[in-house]
């Protein structure tokens, strides 16, 4: 339980709760979206429709550069969905470029015919990661944010 000095005088039991009340507004600004990282979703909204919108299987590889810079923005509790969706993301940037795939050409259902078994597996191993649950889920929560929060649609 916390005591509070209700002997103390009204002016200071009134800046106390002040302060109180900012502390909080302040927590629940940065934790919630801030204005930084909502500015970057804005920022990026339409770069992101017109790489998205090409309907290439390299989108996501293609968009890659702005879902980092979103990321290192990104509110505290959201992080974790970024890093979840990420992570997956770059192994598949990785191992097509460990394989000397350029990763803007990748089509996961016309993968070149001179791939290692190795990197062919890498390649089709880290494709079929972004398509599981929790990382579409992790995705999802990062839309519904962008959406929520900064009152901006971030489609993919």
């Amino acid at each position: 339980m916390i005591e509070t000095n209700t002997h103390a005088p009204p002016l200071r039991r009134n800046q106390r709760s002040l302060t109180a009340a900012l502390l909080l507004a302040a927590t629940l600004l940065t934790g919630c979206g801030g204005d930084d990282y909502c500015g970057a979703v804005e920022e990026n909204q339409a770069e992101l429709t017109d790489v998205t919108a090409s309907g290439s299987p390299a989108a996501l590889l293609e968009a890659l550069p702005i879902f980092r810079d979103l990321q290192e923005q990104a509110p505290d509790d959201i992080r974790d969905e970024w890093t979840a969706f990420l992570d997956p993301l770059t192994e598949l940037d990785d191992a097509l470029r460990a394989a000397d795939v350029e990763p803007a050409a990748y089509d996961p259902k016309n993968l070149p015919a001179d791939l290692t078994d190795d990197d062919r597996a890498r390649i089709e191993a880290a494709g079929a990661a972004l398509s599981d649950p929790a990382v579409v889920a992790a995705f999802d929560g990062v839309q519904q944010q962008a959406k929520d929060v900064c009152h901006t649609p971030m489609s993919i």
